[in-house]
């Protein structure tokens, strides 16, 4: 097969593994042939709940196959090792606490962190932590040769908190966590973070960051109905998300690497939309999981920097941005400029 070809193809096969890790399918695409520059894995994944031991077998069958396929950066989604809330709190909170990241340090030492090395660097996961009171703080973690996964500098809490969460957990606040690597500067949100502009304002023109890692458990349902246009939908949250990370990753010229659980709770029915991928600054989307099913998408060699700056010379909207807008001195804001 041509080289061209190589380029542009979707390779997908079924990985069946022997454990509970289940089977998965894996779809693969080159952005280059520079196998210098990040490829990264993102697992398409739903979490079981309650099952934490099953959703460890899962994370780690997937890492297994991302690095046998070479990945450079592994991502997960929101509560990967518990799976979402439900509203009985007794016997929901009795569970979480069994899942919050204290109980699970060996496990990761063991585990995850002896998988890092100079090819497969990164991992990046989330799992609740213990907060103040009776609750627990949303956090997003990197594992890396440069990373501690322990560290508040190292991790990300979830800073906008939709109405269930509200009851188990607690905001970040003024949260951000940049993370820079060879590859370029990334910024994190956490699934319902990526609806609010100031924040990412504050990622992309103040600590000017090249990537936003989006993690999410974001849900499909929700109805909009306009019958006088007989226009309607029942998974408007779900098209929400394949509109919004297109509209923020162009208007801020920045990548978007999403990884969003997929398939339903097995306690309350919700549906998690899938649809994880990952987003040029242009707003493209480049390549896009399943809405529906399991999937792990391996993307080879993604120019991060160099893509970003061909782009980014062709229309500046940071470079116009800042010519009608001054920051305020001392702050993480701006206002416009006056005579």
């Amino acid at each position: 097969m041509a080289e061209h070809d190589d380029l542009q193809k979707t390779m997908s096969e079924i990985m069946r593994s022997k454990s509970k890790g289940g089977e998965f399918r894996v779809t693969e695409r080159y952005f280059s042939n520079d196998e210098g520059l990040l490829s990264v894995g993102i697992a398409n994944i739903h979490p079981i709940v309650p099952d934490i031991e099953a959703n460890k077998a899962k994370m780690l069958r997937s890492l297994e196959i991302f690095k046998e396929k070479g990945v450079t950066w592994a991502i997960f989604p929101e509560l990967c090792l518990s799976g979402y809330f439900w509203e009985d709190e007794k016997e929901c909170r009795r569970y979480m606490d069994q899942a919050m990241i204290e109980n699970h340090v060996h496990w990761v030492n063991d585990n995850l962190k002896p998988l890092i090395n100079d090819k497969f660097r990164a991992i990046v996961f989330n799992n609740i932590r213990k907060g103040t009171g009776r609750k627990y703080f949303n956090s997003s973690y990197i594992i890396s040769a440069t990373h501690d996964f322990l560290e508040p500098e190292d991790r990300y809490d979830k800073v906008f908190l939709p109405q269930i969460e509200r009851k188990y957990t607690e905001t970040g606040k003024d949260n951000r966590l940049v993370a820079e690597c060879r590859f370029g500067q990334f910024g994190f949100t956490t699934c319902y973070d990526i609806c609010f502009s100031q924040l990412l304002l504050e990622y992309s023109k103040i600590d000017k960051v090249d990537v936003i890692v989006e993690i999410a458990a974001w849900r499909a349902m929700s109805v909009r109905d306009y019958p006088g246009m007989n226009v309607g939908t029942d998974t408007y949250y779900g098209n929400l998300w394949d509109m919004l990370l297109p509209a923020v990753a162009a208007m801020n010229q920045v990548w978007i690497i999403a990884c969003n659980a997929v398939g339903s709770h097995e306690i309350t029915g919700a549906r998690f939309w899938g649809g994880s991928g990952l987003w040029a600054p242009s707003g493209l989307p480049l390549l896009q999981a399943s809405h529906v099913n399991e999937e792990l998408l391996v993307i080879h060699n993604i120019d991060i920097c160099g893509q970003r700056k061909a782009e980014v010379d062709d229309s500046n909207y940071a470079l116009d941005f800042h010519s009608i807008y001054r920051r305020i001195h001392g702050k993480r804001a701006f206002t416009r400029i006056s005579d």
